[in-house]
């Protein structure tokens, strides 16, 4: 078992409060993602855990035993940084060695750990290297190896892609899921980068202001955001939001954003009855903003006029920034669309994928509504 808990957790510098009341339960062999911006309190998280920081108060479990006092070398985890923190003046061999022999091991058992090790991450061939001789791709796998040999209950990845150019980001973090497969063992990973977050995590942890927003497998997040902040962090471009007010014309239920009204689908119009009158904000991803001729045809589309503003060709697709009324937004469209900036476009909005959120209950955070 290699199963970690947060209970209660809460770390302040001086009057700077980093994590409040923090509650995570991490399953064993679970793929757990820290997400959030920059000062939220994911590395902080981390580092609680690897007792490189003391808990101000609350408790963290290794296994079901709390581990608040005990050394850092002794809670079984093992920790790849940001900086790859490689000895510069030792071969790749004694990078990933060097823990094993201050631990007194045997030989036999070093050299055949390093082995297992460079060949589970295909750097058999760089064990005489200095570090200076690698990429920074192969550094950053010495790293991960250094960690691996010591058969830990625990890996802990502190934002370990930062340093790589993207397109050796993408083939990296494939490998870390490739290697969460293979070892079978505990990952908890801090990123700021919600792409790495989706693609790799059995579950994700959204923070902010160190607050946990929501802990759920990245398909709900997606689909599900608890609060505005997530749904705004959690996908690429992000949420469009727009101010607006529910209103009744009949029997129907519209957002009404001013410059033109929302159809909201009949199955959603029960839950949202209680916010009648009342201002809303309206979410929608851009990925639910179609071109109304090549829209899918099993959605609950409304058409909205709107003028081009910048339109980026990216390939696959096309991301049009556009302007109704007040509002600025954008749409990831098919690449068949033909049209230029300031001209004026029909886009289709997909109801079935609309947003709703409360902000009078907490204004800074506004709830989804469900």
């Amino acid at each position: 078992m290699s199963s970690v808990t947060y209970k209660n957790v809460w770390k302040k510098f001086g009057d700077v409060v980093a994590l409040k009341d923090v509650n995570i339960a991490v399953d064993d062999k679970e793929f757990l993602v820290l997400v959030g911006p920059s000062g939220c309190g994911k590395t902080t998280a981390l580092r609680c855990l690897a007792g490189l920081e003391e808990v101000t108060d609350g408790d963290i479990l290794i296994d079901n035993d709390v581990v608040n006092d005990v050394a850092p070398k002794d809670r079984d985890i093992a920790m790849v940084f940001q900086s790859y923190a490689l000895y510069p003046h030792m071969s790749v061999y004694d990078n990933m060695a060097f823990g094993l022999k201050l631990r007194k091991m045997p030989k036999a058992e070093i050299k055949s750990r390093v082995e297992d090790a460079a060949k589970i991450l295909g750097i058999e061939t760089l064990l005489t290297r200095k570090p200076r001789e690698l990429s920074g791709g192969q550094r950053q796998r010495v790293a991960v190896g250094r960690a691996i040999v010591r058969e830990p209950k625990v890996f802990l990845f502190d934002e370990p892609l930062s340093n790589l150019d993207a397109k050796l980001r993408v083939q990296t973090r494939a490998e870390v899921s490739k290697l969460h497969q293979r070892l079978q063992t505990t990952f908890i990973y801090v990123t700021h980068d919600q792409t790495e977050a989706m693609t790799m995590a059995t579950r994700i942890a959204v923070l902010n202001d160190g607050i946990l927003q929501q802990l759920d497998t990245p398909q709900q997040l997606y689909d599900y955001p608890d609060n505005l902040f997530v749904a705004g962090f959690i996908g690429s471009p992000a949420m469009n939001f727009f101010n607006g007010r529910l209103i009744k014309e009949g029997d129907d239920l519209l957002v009404d954003l001013n410059s033109c009204k929302l159809l909201v689908p009949k199955n959603r119009q029960e839950k949202y009855e209680p916010l009648v009158n009342q201002d809303v904000i309206f979410g929608i991803r851009p990925e639910d903003i179609h071109n109304p001729d090549y829209a899918p045809p099993s959605i609950i589309d409304v058409p909205v006029e709107t003028i081009v503003d910048v339109t980026e060709l990216m390939g696959n697709e096309i991301f049009l920034y556009l302007v109704v009324g007040d509002h600025n937004f954008v749409a990831r469209v098919d690449p068949r669309t033909r049209v230029k900036m300031g001209e004026q476009m029909r886009v289709a909005f997909n109801m079935d994928n609309m947003h709703i959120f409360d902000p009078i209950a907490n204004p800074d955070n506004p709830m989804a509504v469900r």
